[in-house]
């Protein structure tokens, strides 16, 4: 049967398609080489002023890193302000960016000018240039281009109308990071459509190898600015060299008022989407349409056109081909004041069964000859869920409704304590300063304002905009008051040539498209009823000329005065006013006003953008003064100061201001705030001062701090132990004594051998590295492992008469130090020795003599490959510090071996947590957990795995060595700055990975290898929001490769390369899998033979 559809179901899973499609999105803004991002995102707008503000947003997008830098982006207004329809905006706007890229070409590019009589096809452009038709062609045909209608007037969301319908604030997941901007509507279908990209790669497999090949063909997608399509995109399956739209299954009476595909009936049923030819399209079908042309699916729904649509390959060529030279066709649909559209016309060109239809339709004779040689398809998405934003109350719906669980209700806001106000806990409020004494009702939405005392806001309302001034005068005699009734929406807008701003207002469920004799309504009621009600005449608003149906659009309602009259006209007109109401409608008749259409032709945009930039500058401000002043630096400044420098005359000054009052803050909390926090705020700030120098001299104090601080975790006092000379210390020595207490310095010949496991890690890492295993609890599960029948890491420790110590390694370096008061700190990153001199300095040997009277000959080896990412330097010195403890009658206990080890890596400045020497010191698969505080607390919990289960994860894990060498300190630098900047978005991924290792347990203990795999995937991709260069683009062509054979896989360790753990669907698949990794010398990695270390 054929897979049904879920509305339950893929409403709950709208947060993880975004939070997948979100890391897919910046890790193609941060790491494009990896993950493709588009060439070129295009928006299309109503008008140049519009346009105007799109390219600012586009901007914003670009500097918030949610646009690649490499990226063309790129606003495009119907021409003259004229609507000329959706399916001729689509060629307009292809052929603008052509116009770009011949602008801003390199000279030498494959896009050229070219001179008369040059033999090829040729095409003017606007300012006369002459350019080669069929090499613009070519070149962008190779493009990746993301198209978003967003033109329009948004008559049905009329708030919406001077930002933009796309770029209202939509605040899904804004938890992750509380200290970043408003996520937008823009912002996530950029998400969803960071996936969509994946999905354009063309690929296909050669004879030759088990490679894939990229074809560098380009193509388009094309979505709409009001519909949030919630769906894995880079699921999608869409044909090559034709033209594919998406579609979902929905009901019948959905369907009515929307755009119906009928896909022919041949039908993939086995899976949970189809590609299927389109047959037809239908526009608000009835259902006797739906019958009679075969649309109704078996489950008894029919395929909704969701206005996404991709074209690839040949068919992207053809449409550019057209758009190239589509001048002459918009400018015969500007004369005739007629309109294509994408959605009726010009995809019907790609519908046989449409062309006699589409002929009759303006150029519809032109488009069925240049793009009717291809056929369209239509790819069903089962899972895909419908976010709807084409009314007020369906934004309210989406943000109050079952996916309100995404929505943060206070985000970059001041609000006044509870007892000062009533402010219902359902409201929802972004980036506004709401004063004391104000009320705001249940599910309303406030956005981008600032609401002074006095203001009472109902339930179901939206504010947007909004920022009433200070009462002049004595507040106490001239109370304000302005009461916004239940289901009502309050904006302002600039208008240019008028200083102040007009105050706009309607109901939530007016329509300002339907007429008044259709009984539309203004504040929820019927207009006859408000122009009985207010004493105003028809002619008062709207003229007795034109054509023109009367309507709110088209209404002069809204005063134009200053702004206190205006608020007070506003509840005359929406009938709250007390006051008689021949003195309003005598103010209101003598003023100027303005309809939401003139609105929409005269909102100064510029005015709005910065009033918008200056309002969040000045709230990051205030938060983050708050912060410094009373908190503890719990926000992340760094995020904060870069919206507080966007105000471009004050921002620095403001910077400056946080950094004189750094100092303070540290004396004050010196015994509680960490100085590695504080001293990277003060770094951050000196950078917002463009102070790079004392930046740049100050980390060195940073990671001090993290050492120290490590140090005194470990054991109290201990840091100020490591930097004294050799001296007696108070606590007892490993020396030998007799009987009567005096010390033996006699020689005695001893040698000690420590060999030890690798360990591979399963979920969990980061957790346990200093700075965050020192203040939050930390959680990692991994595995003890020989490789090739034996330990492969190991030292011998003898003791010599000859004073010193001579080291020697695997590698065949040798060095004999015989002045020990040489060995300090900072060791250089070069020195091949400074392991083992790190671990004479944490056993305490140099410091408490007792070397005095006898030397040691120190041998290491690690027979792994170098960047093993196996924990190889860690558990190296987990063996050296156990056998100097060992061999020195010191305190060799697996927990005191492993801190020390903690303490040794923040010496030799590799950083670096306590899992790796976990892993190898303890035997098996083991959960284990840090408890910050002085002694920082381990507790292992070894899994008492059973022969079945351990028979099972032999079979089917491969251990894999990639050949790509990894430096774990390179990462580990990015991902502690991140932390110390209190980079919450990296914050909730560690905390993810910690949660995990504790599911993994359950899994394990339970048997349940395959939900194992689930977890090792999902810790992959937080690995990858951590830092992105953790893998590679030969690392994603291996996981890409085994992902058919495979339930899960990732790189161990910090990542970046060394080895892989891939987990098979079962042990026929690792075999298979194995063989191939091992024929195909594309991959040229190693497969390694393994077992669990079980025995100490």
């Amino acid at each position: 049967m054929e897979t049904r559809f879920s509305r339950t179901k893929h409403k709950a899973d709208v947060a993880g398609v975004l939070r997948k499609s979100w890391y897919r999105l910046r890790l193609s803004v941060r790491h494009p080489s990896r993950a493709p991002t588009w060439d070129a995102i295009v928006l299309t707008a109503a008008s140049p002023e519009q346009a105007e503000l799109y390219e600012w947003q586009l901007n914003r997008a670009k500097r918030m890193g949610r646009i690649a830098e490499a990226t063309v982006t790129l606003a495009v207004p119907d021409p003259n302000g004229q609507r000329i329809g959706s399916g001729a905006a689509t060629l307009h706007a292809i052929h603008a960016l052509a116009e770009h890229y011949r602008k801003t070409r390199d000279p030498h590019s494959e896009v050229a000018d070219t001179g008369n009589g040059s033999g090829s096809a040729s095409e003017q452009s606007r300012d006369g240039a002459v350019y080669d038709l069929p090499q613009m062609v070519s070149f962008i045909a190779k493009r990746h281009i993301l198209l978003l209608h967003a033109g329009g007037d948004s008559k049905r969301v009329p708030w919406a109308n001077p930002m933009g319908k796309v770029f209202l604030p939509l605040p899904f997941l804004t938890a992750d990071d509380p200290d970043g901007p408003v996520p937008l509507l823009f912002d996530h279908i950029l998400a969803i459509a960071s996936c969509a990209r994946q999905a354009l790669k063309m690929k296909h497999r050669t004879c030759f190898s088990l490679m894939d090949v990229t074809v560098f063909a380009g193509g388009i997608f094309t979505m709409t600015g009001d519909v949030l399509p919630c769906f894995d995109a880079s699921n999608m399956v869409l044909p090559e060299d034709t033209s594919c739209i998406i579609t979902v299954p929905i009901t019948l009476d959905i369907a009515s008022n929307h755009g119906v595909v009928v896909a022919s009936e041949s039908r993939n049923v086995e899976r949970s989407h189809s590609v299927n030819l389109v047959d037809n399209l239908l526009q608000k079908p009835s259902v006797e349409e739906l019958v009679k042309h075969n649309a109704i699916l078996d489950d008894g729904r029919t395929l909704l056109d969701t206005g996404i649509i991709a074209v690839r390959g040949k068919g992207w060529e053809e449409l550019v081909t057209l758009a190239c030279s589509s001048q002459p066709m918009i400018s015969e649909l500007l004369k005739s004041r007629k309109e294509m559209s994408l959605y009726e016309d010009l995809v019907a060109a790609w519908v046989p069964a449409k062309h006699d239809w589409l002929r009759l339709r303006p150029l519809g004779e032109e488009l069925v000859r240049r793009l009717g040689k291809q056929m369209m398809y239509s790819y069903c998405a089962y899972d895909l869920s419908f976010l709807h934003f084409g009314t007020s109350s369906e934004v309210l719906d989406h943000l109050s409704g079952s996916g309100s669980g995404l929505v943060s209700r206070r985000h970059l806001c001041s609000i006044p304590a509870t007892t000062l106000s009533d402010i219902a806990a359902s409201a929802v409020i972004l980036s506004s300063k709401l004063a004391p004494a104000v009320s705001i009702g249940e599910d309303s939405l406030i956005y981008d304002s600032t609401i002074s005392s006095g203001m009472q806001i109902g339930s179901l309302s939206i504010v947007v905009g909004i920022n009433v001034p200070e009462v002049s005068g004595n507040a106490a005699e001239n109370p304000f008051s302005f009461i916004l009734p239940d289901r009502h929406c309050l904006w302002e807008v600039p208008l240019v040539g008028c200083t102040g701003r007009v105050i706009v207002y309607c109901g939530l469920h007016d329509n300002p498209k339907i007429a008044l004799s259709k009984d539309g309504t203004f504040c929820g009621k019927p207009w006859r009823k408000v122009l009985y009600d207010l004493g105003i005449q028809e002619n008062d608003l709207w003229s007795s000329t034109g054509n023109q149906e009367k309507c709110l659009w088209n209404a002069k309602i809204f005063p134009i005065l200053s702004y206190f009259e205006m608020l007070s006209l506003a509840t005359w007109l929406m009938g709250l006013s007390a006051k008689k109401s021949e003195d309003w409608l005598s103010l209101w008749r003598s003023s100027s006003r303005v309809s939401l259409e003139e609105l929409h032709r005269s909102i100064d945009f510029s005015k709005m953008c910065t009033g918008s930039i200056n309002h969040q500058a000045d709230l990051a401000a205030a938060i983050a003064k708050a912060c410094i002043n009373y908190g503890m630096l719990g926000c992340n400044l760094f995020r904060l100061c870069e919206e507080i420098l966007q105000m471009e005359d004050v921002g620095v000054e403001i910077c400056n201001d946080f950094l004189d009052r750094c100092p303070t803050l540290l004396e004050q909390n010196c015994k509680i705030l960490p100085k590695s926090r504080a001293y990277q705020v003060q770094v951050d700030l000196l950078r917002a001062c463009s102070n790079e120098t004392a930046a740049c001299k100050l980390e060195n104090k940073v990671w001090a701090a993290v050492a120290d601080e490590t140090a005194s975790a470990v054991k109290y006092g201990f840091k100020e132990h490591l930097s004294d000379a050799p001296i007696t210390v108070p606590t007892p020595a490993c020396k030998n004594y007799e009987f009567n207490g005096s010390v033996d310095h006699s020689f005695h010949p001893r040698r000690v051998k420590v060999e030890l496991p690798v360990r591979v890690d399963f979920v969990g890492g980061w957790s346990d590295t200093p700075p965050w295993s020192l203040e939050r609890a930390g959680c990692v599960l991994n595995m003890a492992i020989s490789l090739e029948g034996s330990l492969p890491i190991g030292t011998v420790i003898e003791t010599t008469e000859a004073t010193g110590v001579f080291i020697n390694d695997d590698a065949r370096n040798e060095l004999h130090i015989e002045d020990l008061t040489s060995i300090t700190t900072p060791f250089d990153h070069s020195d091949p020795f400074r392991l083992v001199k790190a671990a004479l300095l944490v056993t305490g040997i140099i410091q408490e003599n007792i070397l005095a009277s006898m030397g040691l000959k120190i041998m290491t080896w690690a027979h792994v490959p170098r960047g093993s990412g196996l924990g190889t330097s860690s558990i190296l010195a987990a063996a050296v510090v156990k056998a100097l403890l060992q061999i020195t009658d010191g305190d060799e206990s697996n927990e005191n071996v492993a801190r020390l080890v903690l303490v040794l890596e923040q010496l030799m400045g590799t950083g670096g947590g306590w899992q790796d020497q976990i892993g190898g010191l303890y035997p098996g698969i083991k959960f284990t957990a840090s408890f910050p505080g002085i002694p920082l607390r381990l507790q292992v919990i070894p899994l008492l795995a059973s022969p079945p289960l351990i028979s099972e994860l032999q079979k089917r894990l491969l251990v894999v060595f990639t050949g790509q060498v990894r430096l774990a300190h390179q990462v580990l630098q990015k991902v502690v700055i991140r932390y110390l900047r209190r980079d919450n978005l990296l914050v909730s991924s560690i905390k993810r990975l910690a949660e995990l290792a504790k599911i993994g347990r359950e899994a394990l203990m339970n048997c349940d290898i395959d939900d194992l795999g689930d977890i090792m995937l999902e810790a992959w991709r937080l690995h990858q929001e951590l830092d992105p260069y953790c893998s590679n683009v030969f690392v994603d062509k291996l996981f890409e490769f085994a992902h058919p054979y495979c339930c899960g896989y990732k790189l161990v360790g910090a990542g970046g390369g060394g080895f892989a753990l891939l987990l098979a669907k079962d042990a026929e698949h690792a075999k298979k899998l194995a063989h191939l990794l091992e024929k195909d010398s594309n991959f040229d990695v190693k497969v390694y033979n393994w077992n669990i270390f079980l025995d100490k």
